[in-house]
């Protein structure tokens, strides 16, 4: 078993490869050639301990291990502390075992910047990201990869966020793309604050509510990973409770051409992630490829 650190998983993790495999997970998810478990969740004592696995075809099993600990912030801590374990398909053998934490940051930003490549206005040129946390570092790594922004802004209650992060400091005002990254249990954007023709993500997950209006998901054009983000939580988004499953466009339907994205100038578009083990699954195995091209790693026998 090949055992990767986070600062290995770091160093092969190329975000430019990661959108890739991305694209091609999603489709795959789509096209019926994703197989997964529905996500489970178990109560502790500061937070949520949630299960993931799943396999695409002709790739190995993943299964990934990742808290949601608020608290953690305060303490020093990463928010969703993870790990995430790779397992041969044909002999049940452990592949790999390595760091979630970096994955699960990049892969759910990455994912974002897929779905503003995809959905936004070809003239977009204002980001905002909303938040100040590992998300918004992520976002603000991810998002310039698919599209040359004129004005990145950062919109934070901590005043200190947007110098710290490199970021502009700014509001949502005349924002083409807004990126939700928060760990907020109640809205942060209202339905009324965003104009025609945004596109809008929202990553966070916080049962029982969420940082996305439920106005704003039944509004827009709306943009899921998988249907089963309508189920409940913690398998699904607990802003779209309620919703009919047909209301979502699945991403990899239109990132593989089979469904349409955006259909006028005017349209509010939305993109409401759930975090599927797709992705982890995806990002895993590129990690792992990566890491026998480079003899990284270390082996271990169990």
């Amino acid at each position: 078993m090949l055992i990767l650190s986070r600062a290995e998983v770091e160093e092969l993790l190329s975000p430019t490869a990661l959108l890739d495999a991305l694209s091609a997970g999603f489709q795959a998810l789509s096209a019926g050639a994703f197989s997964a478990a529905p996500r489970q969740s178990i109560p502790t004592d500061g937070g949520t301990f949630l299960t993931m696995a799943g396999r695409q075809v002709e790739s190995p099993i993943a299964v990934k291990l990742v808290g949601v600990f608020a608290g953690n912030v305060a303490l020093g801590l990463e928010p969703h502390p993870a790990v995430i374990a790779l397992f041969d398909a044909t002999t049940g053998a452990c592949l790999a075992l390595m760091d979630g934490e970096h994955i699960t940051g990049l892969r759910t930003a990455a994912a974002a910047a897929l779905s503003t490549r995809a959905l936004a206005r070809d003239d977009a040129s204002v980001l905002a990201i909303v938040g100040s946390g590992v998300q918004a570092r992520a976002h603000l790594r991810m998002l310039p990869l698919v599209r040359s922004f004129s004005s990145v802004r950062l919109v934070a209650r901590d005043p200190g966020a947007a110098a710290r992060l490199g970021a502009e400091a700014g509001t949502i005002e005349g924002a083409d793309v807004i990126c939700l990254t928060t760990s907020s249990s109640t809205p942060v954007l209202s339905l009324d604050e965003v104009a025609p023709g945004t596109h809008v993500t929202s990553v966070g997950y916080a049962p029982p509510g969420g940082e996305l209006d439920p106005a704003l998901a039944r509004a827009g054009h709306l943009f899921v990973e998988s249907r089963v983000a309508f189920e409940p939580a913690p398998a699904g988004c607990p802003e779209l409770a309620g919703l009919d499953p047909a209301a979502g466009t699945e991403l990899g339907d239109v990132l593989a051409g089979r469904a349409p994205g955006r259909r006028s100038a005017s349209e509010i578009t939305v993109y409401k992630a759930m975090g599927h083990v797709a992705e982890d699954a995806a990002a895993a195995e590129l990690v792992y490829r990566a890491a026998l091209d480079a003899g990284a790693g270390t082996h271990v026998d169990l």
